[in-house]
């Protein structure tokens, strides 16, 4: 089974598992098709996290990391030199080391069988010959458009062939990053030609051309140039040969949490996953039917437990020492429960841990970069992951995929950054940098501080659910601050409520915005909650009641989950896919 957030992508997954590859070849398949056909979701130049198990480990949960560091110019000092307060949202400034193509070829290489010419196939198909253009992805360009012209040359050149935006379904193509698909798997192929070599060492070939060879020297090339950044102001980037050269992905556990007869899998808290394991440890506390997120009293419980974990998540978690098995402990869950009311919380609330002082983030409910101060139009600066609007509307985002085999080995894996808004494209390679550097603060004391070699706290965010030793479901959903907020639902509605995974998926969902954004100009709205208007009038109204400061999105406008599931004892499979936007897709067989 495969389920992704792009039809070809799920069509590419499930091809290579008719062919007899395992979940591995497939998902790395559809992964690099996401790279082509959902341009302003993913992109080569960014980062991806995954967590997987193997047929013959079902109960060992292993994260794939796929997010890379800050470079080591990235330094407080010199982005305050530059005259920014923030890392800013677009432009090359805001790059960590791409990490993303790195890490799948790890995957492919450790625990696929298929060679790297055969998985890449797909996506230089469609890169080569074409693929129809997403409306979604013409409204994205469309919104930089100014900035392209302006200020972004190379991206207009690319995304506006003969200066103007392909029309939805029109067939379009990217010949440069299939050339650089090419040269990926010819540096494997001269490993060949001079002697004996495996397919591991022909993958490795690959990787080292990537990080060393003509991808890392176009790379660092593209950042000399000063360019324009969502600050307002023209700046060089800092990634150096030897950031690149230096990085390389990595596998490590997972961090886990029970769940009513369920493990919960996620990473370590240099992601924001265990803020979801946080908000099932305060809601583990509660009754059945509190936990319902189709009623007044379940979404309100929700929602107050969510702004309690995402509290501790911007008090505590980066890539530094974070007290985890505390912030996941049942003492410290049960007094983080005591604080909730029958009352919408507007406070910002971290939990105390002992000999740690939280972090209390600054609390904006607008911003403007100084450069902009008294210029009313900020807009149009390309800025990174923002994913949804207090009113619901999506303006950048990420991508998912989902697939389990015959086997048993199953992977969920979050790919992003490296949007087509993010930064200059790169025109020998076909695509751009990522700006996952964003989610870092330039104040000292923070968890998530900006400095060399540490990864900025990503957003990225997939789950694996275990019981009785085994993995029975793989899911994920873009979505910024609002991943684990959607798939939350999802787990307590299969876990607790008895949905199947498309039940669970195509339900009215909700979160909430009562807590700073992870994204530039990382700000919050106090008490805010965003629903679906298929949540229902009673329910909204009771929400209201209740003092939180509802948004309504629409009937289909949140959440874009994806999973697949296995019963271990039957070896029955599921798939499901999100029906909004008509474009997520699940297939098996």
């Amino acid at each position: 089974m495969s389920a992704s957030t792009h039809w070809l992508s799920t069509a590419a997954a499930q091809a290579v598992l008719e062919r007899g590859g395992n979940a591995f070849d497939a998902a790395v398949a559809g992964a690099f098709v996401l790279h082509v056909v959902e341009p302003h979701l993913n992109g080569p130049g960014g980062d991806m996290t995954g967590i997987f198990v193997t047929a013959d480990r079902p109960d060992q949960p292993i994260v794939l990391m796929g997010q890379g560091p800050a470079p080591a110019g990235a330094t407080v000092e010199h982005y305050l030199a530059e005259g920014l307060d923030l890392v800013p949202g677009s432009g090359a400034l805001a790059a960590a080391v791409p990490a993303a193509v790195d890490a799948w070829l790890l995957l492919l290489r450790d625990h696929g069988t298929w060679e790297l010419e055969a998985v890449l196939d797909f996506a230089i198909g469609y890169a080569r010959d074409g693929h129809p253009m997403l409306g979604r992805v013409g409204t994205t360009i469309a919104a930089v458009a100014a900035l392209f012209q302006t200020h972004w040359p190379t991206s207009a050149e690319l995304w506006m062939p003969g200066g103007r935006i392909p029309a939805e379904g029109e067939l379009v193509r990217n010949p440069a990053y299939a050339r650089t698909l090419e040269r990926l798997v010819e540096a494997g192929s001269a490993v060949s030609s001079r002697g004996a070599s495996s397919r591991e060492t022909r993958i490795d070939a690959a990787r080292r051309e990537w990080r060393q060879g003509f991808v890392a020297r176009a790379m660092v090339d593209s950042v000399q140039v000063p360019h324009r950044h969502s600050s307002g102001t023209d700046h060089r980037g800092v990634l150096a040969l030897a950031d690149l050269a230096e990085f390389e992905a990595g596998c490590e556990a997972a961090a886990t949490v029970e769940f009513r007869g369920h493990t919960i899998a996620k990473t370590g808290p240099w992601g924001q996953g265990p803020a979801l394991l946080q908000t099932l440890a305060i809601l583990s506390g509660f009754e059945d039917r509190y936990l319902d997120p189709s009623t007044e009293l379940g979404a309100h419980t929700i929602l107050e437990a969510q702004k309690l974990a995402l509290a501790d998540r911007e008090a505590y978690y980066g890539d530094t020492d974070v007290p985890l098995a505390c912030l996941l402990s049942e003492e410290y869950c049960a007094g983080r429960r005591a604080l909730m009311t029958d009352w919408a919380s507007r406070d910002f609330r971290p939990g105390t841990v002992p000999g740690r002082e939280p972090y209390l983030p600054p609390l904006r409910t607008d911003y403007t970069p100084p450069a902009l101060a008294g210029n009313a139009s900020a807009a149009g600066l390309g800025v990174g992951e923002p994913t949804v609007t207090p009113a619901g509307e999506t303006r950048g985002d990420t991508c998912h995929i989902d697939v389990v085999d015959r086997w048993g080995n199953m992977v969920s894996a979050t790919p992003s950054g490296g949007w087509l808004q993010s930064s200059p494209a790169i025109p020998e390679l076909g695509f751009c940098l990522g700006t996952r550097l964003q989610m870092t603060w330039l104040e000292p004391g923070t968890p998530s501080t900006l400095a060399p070699g540490k990864r900025p706290r990503t957003t990225l965010t997939p789950t694996l659910v275990l019981r009785d030793g085994h993995a029975v479901a793989a899911l994920g959903s873009p979505g910024g601050d609002q991943q684990d907020q959607w798939q939350l639902p999802y787990l307590l509605r299969t876990i607790v409520g008895g949905y199947s995974p498309q039940q669970a998926i195509d339900a009215p969902t909700f979160h909430t915005t009562s807590m700073p954004g992870s994204f530039w100009p990382r700000t919050w709205e106090p008490g805010g909650a965003v629903v679906e208007d298929r949540l229902g009038e009673d329910v909204i109204a009771g929400l209201e009641r209740r003092g939180h400061v509802v948004t309504r999105a629409g009937d289909w406008a949140l959440g874009r989950l994806s999973a697949v599931v296995r019963d271990p004892e039957t070896g029955v499979l599921q798939a499901a896919a999100n029906p909004r936007g008509a474009q997520g897709y699940a297939a098996g067989r």
